[in-house]
């Protein structure tokens, strides 16, 4: 019985986690960043294929990750 408690109380973190990205990504989609049309970002459009590759944002989105992460594995220490 131990074991399923365990289960249910991650799949109730995941859950919440998961609620938690779910806002994050609704409020980044309606505070029109501009990510995806930074320069350096490469947007090729052809009549019926638009490839759009965000070198540029991904970066910035990387390095901005990282020190989040960073900082919040410097205070659960």
């Amino acid at each position: 019985m131990v074991m399923f408690s365990s289960i249910g109380k991650t799949f109730l973190f995941l859950g919440g986690v998961l609620i938690f990205l779910g806002l994050v990504f609704i409020l980044i989609g309606n505070a029109n960043l501009p990510f995806g049309k930074l320069p350096g970002d490469i947007v090729i459009k052809k009549p019926r294929v638009v490839f759009i590759f965000p070198i540029t944002s991904m970066l910035i989105l990387s390095i901005i990750l990282t020190l989040l992460l960073n900082l919040f594995t410097k205070f659960l220490k």
